[in-house]
């Protein structure tokens, strides 16, 4: 009776602590939170609130309280514009190129290397696919015009060996997409990886042992143990890819394109770029950053309900 009474007493529920006494104890925690808060409140949050300036004529002289309020007019001239479908097509072209091809990349990695067991071998290929990730696109592209260049590009020089005329890599329409495909699958894999990698090191161990036992070889622990463990991350990882459609990467696109190849490099951050501090057009290119990031909103929950439908945990 006394242990049934010991264990009664184990289950109930533990009174809720006050905050200030939780605070005390625990204050180190909140002085860590602190910067971040107040890096995401200034330069995230803050900011917001100057994208009133899309439905005003703003003008710098005037100020944000007393330049002319327009509307919905930057909005309507934008989806009336013959350059709005041009930027919806190129940026939607490179985004689902990257979804098809870059998004699998690291999972796949992720997958090989979980397979390898010898540690030092593993660690080493972990790094050598991690460390470009830490490169700046600057220098990416500098790789890019180095090795693509039609005069003395070092692809270009040995397909001049074989073939006698060079190729147009980086002036070519056809070849911008899958440049810009290429250079995020080299950079970006090992970001993806190590996330994947992390998700696979909480997969019990004795699952596998079992399938061997049942006779089970690799091909079907991988997809009958391993992939079931990470497909939340897969999820998640998927929604949030999903969510930023519409967002490219300004840095890339900008290097990359040229007057050559701008009919499909143009996309919606270089546009907002071009004409807000180019050519000072602010309510204007607001007005379009606005309707990308009320697009990328959209996607993310639409997404996750989507997910949410199919049994998946989702992102919240």
């Amino acid at each position: 009776m006394a242990g049934k009474t010991a264990r009664i007493n184990k289950t109930k529920k533990q009174p809720k602590q006050p905050f200030h006494i939780y605070f005390k104890h625990h204050w180190w925690l909140y002085a860590m939170f602190l910067p971040g808060a107040i890096y995401f409140i200034v330069f995230k949050y803050i900011p917001i609130t100057n994208l009133v300036i899309a439905f005003q004529d703003y003008n710098p002289w005037l100020g944000l309280f007393k330049s002319p309020f327009v509307g919905w007019k930057h909005f309507e001239n934008f989806f009336r514009g013959h350059d709005f479908f041009m930027l919806l097509r190129n940026t939607l072209a490179i985004s689902f190129l990257n979804l098809i091809f870059y998004f699998p990349m690291p999972i796949i990695v992720a997958l090989l290397l979980n397979e390898i067991k010898n540690y030092r071998y593993k660690s080493s290929i972990q790094t050598m696919i991690y460390i470009p990730y830490f490169i700046s696109m600057v220098i990416v592209a500098s790789i890019t015009y180095t090795l693509l260049n039609e005069r003395d590009g070092v692809i270009n020089m040995i397909i001049k060996e074989f073939y006698g005329e060079t190729v147009k890599f980086l002036s070519g329409k056809e070849y911008f997409r899958g440049i810009i495909v290429i250079q995020n699958i080299w950079k970006e894999t090992g970001w993806g990886m190590i996330i994947f990698l992390a998700a696979l090191a909480g997969v019990d161990v004795e699952l596998y042992e079992a399938a061997r036992v049942d006779g089970a070889g690799r091909w079907k622990q991988m997809w009958h143990i391993t992939l079931p463990a990470i497909r939340g991350t897969i999820v998640i990882m998927l929604i949030l890819r999903v969510g930023a459609i519409l967002n490219t990467g300004f840095e890339q696109i900008f290097l990359m394109s040229n007057s050559l190849n701008r009919s499909v490099a143009e996309v919606f951050d270089t546009y907002v770029y071009r004409l807000g501090i180019t050519n000072g057009q602010y309510s204007f290119s607001t007005a379009v950053g606005l309707f990308k990031g009320i697009v990328g909103c959209i996607m993310v929950l639409g997404t996750n309900w989507v997910a949410k439908r199919c049994g998946e945990t989702g992102i919240y």
